[in-house]
């Protein structure tokens, strides 16, 4: 398993939700195709909404990857990865998806880089590990012997309250 950049994992599970919230429930497949058609033509046509979870959803049931461990490892750097060496590993199949890439590569080559590392890691979720930043984690090795007892109130800080104190001082 390989660890990748926490914006990246957070981003595929956005794309998992969109997915699902497109689909709707009970799943609309007309529905759901007729929206990737949509982003398609648009993308293809070189426009578009620069956003990189539209991009990732028109990309995901199309794309195909021939390099997974070039996509890994740029799946390391959210910002600053070599757009090139993802797309040289990924294609799509001819015609509109065909076209749709090479435009989002021409136009937008940083965040179509970020969507297709997205959609990957959609579509292989066991290749790659979250970093797990849950409370329980982040507590795990933590002794719980800080030095100052947070149930404990300073007497400067319990003075500033007390009313009392200041007429009489």
């Amino acid at each position: 398993m390989r660890k990748v950049h926490p914006e990246f994992a957070y981003q595929s599970r956005e794309l998992a939700a969109q997915i699902e919230g497109i689909l709707g429930d009970p799943p609309d497949r007309k529905n759901y195709q007729k929206m990737l058609d949509a982003l398609m033509d648009e993308y293809a046509s070189g426009g578009g909404i620069e956003d990189l979870n539209m991009m990732a959803f028109a990309l995901v049931d199309v794309i195909e990857f021939h390099d997974p461990k070039a996509i890994l490892a740029d799946a390391c750097d959210f910002e600053y990865g070599d757009p090139a060496r993802v797309f040289g590993a990924a294609s799509c199949p001819a015609g509109k998806p065909a076209q749709m890439l090479a435009a989002l590569e021409e136009n937008h080559p940083d965040l179509a880089r970020q969507a297709i590392i997205a959609a990957f890691l959609h579509k292989h979720p066991r290749l790659w590990d979250d970093d797990d930043m849950s409370l329980d984690q982040l507590a795990e090795g933590d002794e719980g012997d800080d030095e100052e007892d947070d149930n404990m109130v300073s007497d400067d800080f319990a003075q500033m309250f007390d009313q009392e104190g200041e007429q009489n001082g």
